[in-house]
């Protein structure tokens, strides 16, 4: 059954290689379910609502892209668009969550309409060789930037921004964290060189085993005040009758209180950073597992594009913020994922995590980020292939891999590498290169930085 839906011989993979992969996909995804409950709550949602709403709204969006496109692309509550939505739709505008809820549906009825319409297909296809490269690249660097955070190896400093962590300092947290990151990408790396299977996922478990031994000989100090909790699993159920709270809100929200000109900019936020965000990552993750044509396009993009639209309008509905595409699908890539078998794994443990949710939320972030940081590399090699002989080609793909981890994403670096492809091409002459709708992305661009 499973070779005649996802045609597994074809795409020169294996049940169990689909497997681990949609494993480690959601392993390294499964943060989302302690951060986004976290950064909705700040909003006046009830938090075990919204990791039920999380759970289900990644489940859909999974497996629509599985069934829909067939590709090993995870789904789930966007981080920086649930920023967006609690601390600048509820927090600075001032309105309610249900507002914000049904801000997030039009925009998902408006995604389809652009699916369903080759909009966004076209953007996607519109975008350079040159600049799908960059965005490959770029994506590799910020995941790698995220997994570094995640592992506090980086951590904020008030004179270079960033900094290396202080490990004799917070030893007992922060430091022990850190030191246990390197032993996990060690792990990775030559359990990878040496070609073992499952390689990305092993390493993360055996990062969280070594905490949980760790912890018994309290060398970790959890400290929940500071961010650093037990790394042991709790075995309490999940009170499914919360879901109740957040369930169709969105069609209870009164409109009529919401100014014309602030639902306009609401609405295009969350449509310019949703639409490129799964753009970037579709392009990069794509890319990176050799599902691009010679012309560097992907097959069954609309299906994919529908899928993450759907995902969107359902998961409002649910009670969670804008349900997107995930850079993390590229750990499961790594991992050997090319089918939506993949994808068809993590949407079960997604929906298995609203019963035992306790358990998956106590995987920290330093046994991940391991996993993206070598993801990143993998991801980051797509840079040989720019032809770095054409300055045109290969300066606003160098911008577009900068912007994203220092702008810390990905819809700006593809913002950055557009503009700067379209001003260089004509400014040296080179106007055939220059597609109409790149032209037309580039004024959309400039005019969201003007404007929003």
């Amino acid at each position: 059954m499973f070779e005649r839906v996802f045609h597994l011989k074809e795409n020169h993979t294996t049940v169990r290689t689909e497997v681990i992969a949609g494993v480690t996909t959601f392993m390294t995804m499964a943060y989302i379910l302690a951060v986004n409950p976290n950064m909705l709550a700040a909003a006046g949602m009830d938090s075990e609502a919204v990791l039920i709403a999380s759970c289900l709204a990644a489940f859909v969006g999974t497996w629509a892209m599985a069934f829909l496109a067939g590709y090993p692309f995870a789904l789930a509550p966007g981080m920086g668009l649930n920023a967006y939505f609690a601390y600048t739709v509820c927090g600075q505008m001032g309105y309610s969550w249900q507002v914000a809820l049904m801000a997030v549906f039009i925009e998902g009825l408006i995604f389809i309409v652009l699916s369903l319409t080759n909009v966004r297909e076209a953007i996607f296809n519109a975008i350079p060789v040159s600049l799908k490269k960059g965005v490959s690249a770029g994506i590799g660097l910020f995941i790698a930037f995220i997994g570094l955070q995640g592992a506090h190896l980086v951590v904020d400093s008030d004179s270079t921004l960033t900094t290396y962590v202080d490990f004799a300092s917070d030893w007992h947290t922060k430091g022990i964290c850190a030191v246990l990151a390197l032993i996990g990408l060690v792990v990775i790396v030559v359990l990878y060189i040496k070609g073992i299977k499952g390689a990305i996922l092993v390493g993360i478990l055996a990062t969280w085993l070594l905490g949980m031994v760790c912890q018994a000989v309290h060398i970790y100090i959890p400290d929940p005040e500071s961010g650093f909790y037990s790394l042991y699993p709790s075995l309490g159920l999940t009170d499914l009758s919360s879901i109740r709270k957040t369930f169709g809100k969105c069609f209870s929200a009164d409109l009529g209180s919401v100014r014309i000109f602030d639902l306009l900019m609401i609405l295009m936020s969350f449509l310019f950073v949703d639409m490129f965000d799964t753009i970037g990552t579709l392009v990069g993750v794509s890319d990176k597992a050799g599902m691009l044509d010679e012309n560097g396009k992907l097959p069954r993009i609309k299906q994919a594009l529908l899928a993450d639209a759907v995902a969107t309008s359902v998961g409002a509905v649910f009670g969670t913020s804008t349900t997107t595409t995930y850079v993390e699908s590229s750990a499961g890539v790594g991992a050997g994922a090319r089918t939506g078998l993949a994808s068809v794994v993590t949407g079960l443990l997604f929906l298995v995590a609203i019963l035992f949710a306790p358990i998956f939320t106590a995987i920290p972030g330093f046994a991940t980020a391991p996993a993206l940081i070598f993801v990143g590399f993998l991801m980051v090699s797509a840079i040989l292939k720019i032809d770095f002989d054409d300055l045109t080609e290969a300066i606003p793909a160098y911008l577009c891999l900068l912007a994203m981890p220092l702008m810390y994403s990905i819809a700006e670096g593809i913002a950055i590498g557009i503009i700067s492809y379209t001003v260089i091409h004509v400014a040296c002459g080179k106007t055939e290169k220059v597609t109409p709708l790149m032209y037309v992305l580039t004024v959309l661009f400039i005019c969201k930085y003007i404007f929003l």
